[in-house]
């Protein structure tokens, strides 16, 4: 028995790797999240399917309950894929999950996914590094674990480019602490529906962004990488 962590990459079902493929042909069962194209599940046709997808404000199941039934679903067969969204360990609590699967003691493998942190910009052209302009860049959450009784998210980061993944929800919040630390004036960009074909780009600054129209699943870029993207894709036209 084993329980395969496997990332599915951003969103674009052909951005998955050929190794979390060749997991999901052998499959007894996949449990799977909201932000895992559907798609890929052809890859893994005669498994039977657990959805446990996850969104702020509505989840179908709480960690601890996803983390039970990978328990039952190891013990119970040979192959049992967890299918998330990204990377498993890039905010996807994959650590949470391997860690309760190995005191059961149920063998677990991690295979990597192209993280939306990167690949989104990637794809839509906007480098979140670029000589002269971002040597560094950090990755963020945006919506951290309500029940904590502390905050570890401070936002005085010194990276060039400051990307926040589950962001939305409190993009105010968040955009106001960041304001105490960074030039209202500095570029951003938030990308709806990365690398899928309902994809779209929401310019700003930070003094503006919060003000526009902006849904979820997004992630924000913040810094002078923005301005990179915006003259590249003007020489494109």
């Amino acid at each position: 028995m084993v329980v395969y962590l496997v990332g599915a990459g951003p969103g674009d079902p052909d951005l998955i790797t050929l190794k979390a493929i060749k997991t999901l042909q052998k499959a007894d069962v996949v449990v799977y999240d909201r932000l895992a194209n559907e798609e890929i599940l052809k890859y893994a046709s005669g498994a039977a399917r657990i959805y446990v997808g996850k969104r702020a404000g509505a989840h179908s199941k709480k960690q601890d309950e996803i983390n039970q039934i990978l328990i039952e679903q190891g013990k119970k067969y040979d192959n049992v894929v967890r299918l998330k969204g990204g990377d498993p360990f890039v905010f996807g609590r994959g650590g949470e999950e391997m860690l309760a699967l190995l005191e059961e003691g149920i063998p677990v493998e991690v295979i990597p996914g192209v993280t939306s942190a990167i690949g989104v910009p990637t794809s839509s052209g906007l480098p979140v590094t670029h000589r002269g302009v971002a040597t560094s860049f950090t990755v963020v959450t945006g919506h951290e674990d309500p029940t904590k009784n502390e905050k570890q998210v401070q936002w005085n980061y010194n990276a060039d480019t400051l990307v926040i993944l589950m962001g939305v929800g409190h993009l105010e919040e968040n955009i106001q602490k960041i304001m105490e630390h960074k030039d209202p004036q500095t570029p951003v960009c938030v990308i709806e529906k990365g690398t899928t074909p309902d994809e779209r780009m929401v310019l700003g600054t930070l003094e503006n962004i919060a003000q526009k129209d902006i849904t979820p699943p997004a992630l924000v870029i913040i810094g002078p990488v923005v301005d990179v993207y915006q003259s590249l894709q003007s020489k494109k036209r």
